[in-house]
Parts: C-alpha cells; sequence; structure tokens
C-alpha cells in the first residue's frame, strides 16, 4: 500500500518543508522540475497545477502548451542535503488539459510497456550500475577536463580522493530511500560506481534520474562537478550504465529453470533473442548522444559486438552466475547519458518481442570477441553495434517495435533533436583535425 494524500501532507509537516519541487523529465531524459512553496502542496496533490509545455524539449507546439502535472504520492522524499529551507520532491506523470496522459511523457512510454508485460503475466526488473565521473572546476565553478584523482579499480584513500564524495551521495541515497548494494572506484581515474538494489522497471527508472540529481548536487558541495558524459576523457574507460533484468511471473523469476540450458527458462533465451534482434536500433536510446559512440570501440571492456555469454565480458549480454531467484541477464551498453524511461521501455518491448515470437537467440559465445578477427566474427555471425549516433537513428526509424514502443510524438522529437545533435557535430572543425592538418596541408 502507497502514500495517500494525507500521507504526504502530514510528512511535509513533520519534515517542516519549505518547498516542493514536482519533477518531471523532458524526452531527452534532462530532469525538469516546477518549484512551490508548501503550501501549494495541497492543489498539487489534487492534480491542479499546471506548467507551460511549449517550453519543455519535444514536448508540445506553443498553440497547445498547457500541461497538469500529477504527482506520484509514493516519490514524495525531502532533499538531505537542504536543510537550512527544507525542500521535498514529487515525480510527477503530465497529463494534457483533456485529463489524457500526454503521450511525449517519457514515464507514460514506460508505464505503457510496463502494462504490456503485465497483460503477459510479467513484471520486469531491473538493476543498473550507473558510472560517473568526478572532475574538479575553475575558481567560477565551472568544470574543467582534470580527474580528481588517479585511483584505479578498488583503490582507497589516499589515491582515491573522490572516496569522501562518494560516501556523501550514498549516505544522502540511503537517506532518501535507496538500498545501496556497493561503491567502489571504477577502473579509469576520477570514475565511480554506485550500485543500488534493483526494483520493477518504474521504480528504478524514477531512482536512476533520482541518483543523478543527487550526485550532482552533492559532488558540487565537495567542489567537485559529477559528469555521466559516457566518453569524457580520450584514451580511458568511458562511462556505462550495465543494466541487469529479469522477468517475474506469480512471483517466481521466469529466467530461472534447473533442467534448462545453462539453467535458463525458455523465457530467458527468448528474452535474449528479442534484445539482440533489436540491439541495433535499441541503441540510439540506450546510447543516446554522439558522445556514447567514442565509449563503445574496442579495447577499452565497452560491448560492441551482438553476441550472448555466460561467462566473458566481451559480449552485448552477460548471464551473471547467480540462480534461483536471483537469474538474470546483463545488457552491457547502455550508458548513464540515456533517458532511464524510454530506455527500460524499449528494453522490455525488445524482450518481449523475443517472447512472444519465440526468438531463439544464437549460440551463447565462449570466446574473447575482442580478439577474434573480422572474419571469425563474420563467421560466427557476429555484428556489431551502430557506429554512431547517425547510424544508430536510421536503425531505430526502421524497428517498427521501437517505433510504436516510443509512440509517433516521442519519436518524431527524439529522432529530429538527434538528426541535429549529429549534423552539427559533423560539420564542426575539431580541435584534432586543426592539430592534425593546419600545418601539413
Amino acid at each position: 500500500m502507497g502514500l495517500t494524500k494525507a500521507d504526504v501532507l502530514r510528512l511535509a509537516d513533520e519534515w517542516e518543508i519549505k518547498f516542493v519541487r514536482l519533477q518531471f523529465t523532458d524526452i531527452l531524459g534532462t530532469v525538469k522540475n516546477v518549484a512551490i512553496p508548501v503550501r501549494e502542496l495541497e492543489k498539487a496533490l489534487d492534480n491542479q497545477i499546471m506548467f507551460d509545455g511549449s517550453s519543455i524539449e519535444g514536448f508540445t507546439r506553443i498553440q497547445e502548451s498547457d500541461m497538469y502535472l500529477r504527482p506520484d504520492y509514493n516519490t514524495f522524499v525531502r532533499f538531505p542535503w537542504r536543510t537550512e529551507a527544507p525542500v521535498a520532491r514529487l515525480i510527477c506523470d503530465v497529463y494534457t488539459p483533456e485529463g489524457e496522459p500526454f503521450s511525449g511523457d517519457p514515464r507514460y512510454v514506460l508505464k505503457r510497456a510496463i502494462a504490456q508485460a503485465e497483460q503477459m503475466g510479467f513484471t520486469m526488473m531491473a538493476g543498473p550500475e550507473a558510472e560517473f565521473f568526478l572532475f574538479k572546476v575553475d575558481a567560477d565553478g565551472n568544470p574543467i577536463p582534470v580527474t580528481h584523482d588517479e585511483g584505479g579499480y578498488f583503490d582507497l584513500s589516499p589515491i582515491d580522493r573522490g572516496e569522501d564524495a562518494r560516501r556523501d551521495i550514498v549516505l544522502t541515497l540511503e537517506a532518501m530511500g535507496f538500498e545501496i548494494e556497493t561503491s567502489h572506484h571504477e577502473v579509469a581515474p576520477g570514475q565511480h560506481e554506485v550500485d543500488f538494489r534493483y526494483s520493477d522497471a518504474l521504480t528504478t527508472a524514477d531512482r536512476v534520474a533520482t541518483f543523478k540529481i543527487v550526485t550532482r548536487s552533492v559532488a558540487q558541495l565537495h567542489n567537485l562537478h559529477a559528469t555521466f558524459m559516457p566518453k569524457p576523457v580520450f584514451g580511458i574507460n568511458g562511462s556505462g550504465m550495465h543494466t541487469h533484468l529479469s522477468l517475474f511471473h506469480d512471483g517466481q523469476n521466469a529466467f530461472f529453470d534447473p533442467d534448462g540450458t545453462y539453467q535458463l527458462s525458455e523465457t530467458a533465451l527468448y528474452f535474449v533473442g528479442g534484445l539482440l534482434k533489436h540491439a541495433r536500433a535499441l541503441a540510439a536510446i540506450t546510447n543516446p548522444l554522439v558522445n556514447s559512440y567514442k565509449r563503445l570501440v574496442p579495447g577499452y571492456e565497452a560491448p560492441v559486438y551482438l553476441a550472448w555469454s555466460v561467462k566473458n565480458r566481451s559480449a552485448l549480454i552477460r548471464v551473471p552466475a547467480a540462480r534461483g531467484s536471483a537469474t538474470r541477464v546483463e545488457l552491457r551498453n547502455p550508458d548513464p547519458a540515456c533517458n532511464p524511461y524510454l530506455a527500460f521501455a524499449c528494453i522490455l518491448a525488445a524482450g518481449l518481442d523475443g517472447i512472444r515470437n519465440k526468438i531463439e537467440p544464437p549460440p551463447a559465445t565462449g570466446n574473447n570477441i575482442y580478439t577474434m578477427t573480422p572474419a571469425e566474427r563474420k563467421a560466427a555471425g557476429i555484428e556489431s553495434l551502430p557506429a554512431n549516433i547517425a547510424e544508430a537513428v536510421a536503425e531505430l526509424t526502421k524497428d517498427q517495435l521501437l517505433c510504436d514502443t516510443l509512440g509517433s510524438h516521442v519519436l518524431e522529437h527524439f529522432v529530429e533533436a538527434k538528426t541535429l545533435e549529429w549534423d552539427v557535430y559533423r560539420t564542426q572543425v575539431h580541435k584534432w583535425e586543426l592539430d592534425q592538418y593546419l600545418k601539413t596541408y
């Protein structure tokens, strides 16, 4: 049983809340909010707060601008770092003046996909591993591309000088109701990871959005800048968001079969088959930036090749060793710049398509794909992810399932934004070109 309107009002009074942020995301995954004084909270809980949708990326035309925010009472939490004038937040769904869910609301896109899974008897659980970098800032507080430490995988202080900031991030998340499982320094200098317990897809998407806000806010208190940019520094590992996935049916893990191949059920194998079938189109959503494809290259532990494995990490999909209720598959290409609502919606739709149409995956790959020659990969039928966002978007527009999952409004505005992003990038003259060519030609 979730929170009621009375519960939210009582908690706001107990916590002495002064302001409430009504939070939602745009199509590109940027968190937006309308801040209200606490005296307006009851009005907000009655779905009476409006905002101008024409000002939000990909939302509405100016003649259709009025939108209503409907808070999800269960998302009411306070921001622990705001102590002088306590602030709380509510994650909201966006509705039209006619009382209909707004088709351009990413949270609604995910809810639609979840409803389809429920019709098939499934609930998807997701557990992401979101990585990020901590950078120094200049005298004006602007980030500079200098990492905060020179630590490596699992290093401790004094080598891991981001440990204090990471600890405070964990403590803040726990104060907001997160169950933190692990936190550690990642492979690259200045790179970190905080893993929170898996949950249903909607709750997890909400937590990813919250995690980004908390991480940036707490880093700022340490005079640091946290970035979820996938590849901020050339020559070192980029940041991924490996996502662990499972389906539950009647309270039982539908991926586990003690008598199945690798103790995986047919449901699990078909789910993997669906992910692989749609992987190239899915990349536009899970890896949505020009910069995302600077990470997806061989040599830095990022997955590039469309294969699955129960052992090695060079494949796009890995099956961790745990079985029973913990049986799951790990999709390794998403990065933390993605919109979690759209990403989980499309991942779920792809997996369900595999189950619906009994799409069998190819044999599991035991070899290290990074060391295979192009000829060996071709012989094994192993394709690659798109090389850039333009190629990924082209694949997306050809994938009817994912187009339908996103809906025409989100698809149109997403493709428009990504096409513009690519065009601006490809027509720029970059420093590398000047260094390479200016004196020579």
